[in-house]
């Protein structure tokens, strides 16, 4: 016989709540558990921590070792944040020695601790290649707009100052040799790197005249 908490999120209605609570009780019931706490959450699954109480109540609660396992009706209860955060709630649970047990999946259930430990290693690796996929293709899509944008003549970043400003700038600065970067661009409102990195480049500047219509 262990503890257990209850955590259910609901985000349709209340009576989901009840099947879901419903059938995790019976259930919990049968394998001799004794239900010490229930943390629901009205919201969607797809929020972190931060913007679930319960869940955040629930983790607390666990660090205090005030139940032995959490139990859900499934792991998307949990969390719709995607299997990085989720494997991560899980190992926070397990690092304080609290078992993890689902209703509708339960070869992932974690109350015993030589499974615990397989199943959790084996979703991680399962959340690394994961992670790994995602960074393969943010690498190719961000390929993919850099060679579309050279073909139609467009690029990635911040959009080029007008060399009339520019120039603007250079003599501005050859005028008033001891103003830092961050001054100039303050006083020209504009980003502080862009300004260090035109003043940088060696291109004639304007004479001194057209700062009265320019930029500064």
């Amino acid at each position: 016989m262990s503890r257990v908490a209850i955590y259910a999120r609901v985000s349709k209605s209340d009576m989901e709540s009840d099947n879901q609570l419903i059938q995790l009780r019976g259930w919990l019931g049968e394998r001799g558990h004794t239900v010490v706490a229930e943390f629901i959450d009205v919201v969607s699954g797809g929020k972190g921590e931060a913007k679930r109480p319960k869940l955040a109540a629930m983790f607390d609660a666990a660090h205090r070792r005030e139940f032995d396992i959490v139990a859900v009706y499934a792991l998307d209860r949990l969390s719709r944040e995607g299997m990085l955060p989720t494997v991560a709630y899980l190992q926070r649970l397990a690092s304080v020695g609290v078992g993890f047990l689902s209703f509708l999946e339960p070869l992932l259930s974690t109350e015993n601790e030589l499974v615990r430990d397989i199943v959790l290693a084996v979703m991680a690796a399962l959340a690394k290649q994961e992670r790994v996929r995602i960074s393969e293709r943010t690498r190719a899509g961000l390929a993919r707009v850099r060679r579309d944008g050279s073909k139609s003549g467009l690029a990635i970043g911040r959009p080029a100052v007008d060399p009339l400003v520019v120039k603007r700038l250079r003599a501005f600065r050859a005028e008033h040799p001891g103003m830092s970067v961050c001054g100039i661009a303050k006083l020209a409102k504009l980003d502080p790197k862009t300004v260090r990195k035109y003043l940088s480049e060696g291109v004639p500047a304007e004479p001194s005249r057209a700062l009265s219509r320019g930029v500064i």
